[in-house]
């Protein structure tokens, strides 16, 4: 256990000027729960951290009084580990993810980026559904909300809650930039080629699944010739981010991508 984690609610709370009763309410747990945290004989559950951060206007981070470039580092690290076994080996990705959890309980970062794992596996609708909403609510990063806001939609989607997806989606903000567009066009030197290349990587995901969503709807209206050529379209961009051509431009996360479009296609 955090041995900081119970003083700095007591902290926080007492700077808020409010009782162990109010904090209790609004995290729905009794004020004995409270009592024990700040006397430093329980821990809170993780899925409560980002909502005790959201009460108190703080990062999960400054709950536990870490070094904040330090953790973020430490952070991305664990987050990055997993990534790289995210398509080839899901449930050891999960387990990175899982056991970083334990080091940083209720870190935003790190939840979010467990949903990315959880997501589509029919057997853990429930589980990625309540992680989505604890995000939703506790969370102060935007970025990691509308990604749960995206998830969520796609997991009512999924498990055929549909009156749900529309309703879900509406609260996620139309953007048509991205910062690393912008990062690309307007840094200079490598700053400019490395957001470039994310973003590339990025545009040729969302590409192929739109290409992948015409050639489906196509053939729903029974549309064969229309549903071939995007099909076509899909393989010719596959082939010009093939390695060979655009090794400078090339990632293990991009490779990944086009490997899974592939199967698709095969």
């Amino acid at each position: 256990m955090n041995v900081n984690l119970g003083n700095k609610i007591r902290e926080l709370r007492k700077e808020k000027n409010i009782s162990q009763e109010v904090l209790a309410q609004y995290l729905g747990v009794s004020f004995q729960a409270v009592s024990k945290w700040e006397n430093e004989t329980a821990m809170p559950d993780v899925a409560l951290i980002p909502a005790i951060a959201s009460f108190f206007g703080v990062s999960t981070d400054d709950l536990f009084d870490y070094n904040r470039l330090e953790t973020e580092r430490k952070i991305y690290e664990i987050c990055g580990n997993a990534a790289v076994f995210r398509f080839s080996d899901p449930a050891r990705s999960e387990t990175i993810l899982r056991e970083g959890l334990k080091q940083y309980p209720g870190n935003d970062i790190i939840l979010n980026n467990l949903l990315v794992v959880l997501e589509g596996d029919p057997a853990r609708s429930s589980e990625t559904i309540s992680l989505c909403k604890t995000l939703i609510e506790g969370t102060t990063d935007a970025e990691v909300k509308y990604d749960a806001l995206r998830i969520l939609a796609d997991t009512y989607h999924r498990t055929g809650q549909q009156a749900l997806v529309k309703p879900t989606l509406e609260q996620i903000p139309e953007i048509y930039f991205t910062k690393l567009q912008v990062m690309a066009f307007l840094l200079e030197g490598d700053d400019s080629l490395n957001a470039a290349k994310r973003h590339l990587g990025i545009c040729f995901d969302h590409m192929l699944a739109m290409l992948f969503v015409l050639r489906d709807r196509s053939r729903e209206k029974g549309d064969e010739e229309e549903a071939i050529r995007y099909e076509n379209i899909s393989q010719g961009v596959i082939k010009a981010f093939q390695k060979e051509d655009y090794g400078d431009l090339w990632d293990e996360s991009l490779e990944q991508w086009i490997q899974s479009y592939l199967d698709i296609l095969a």
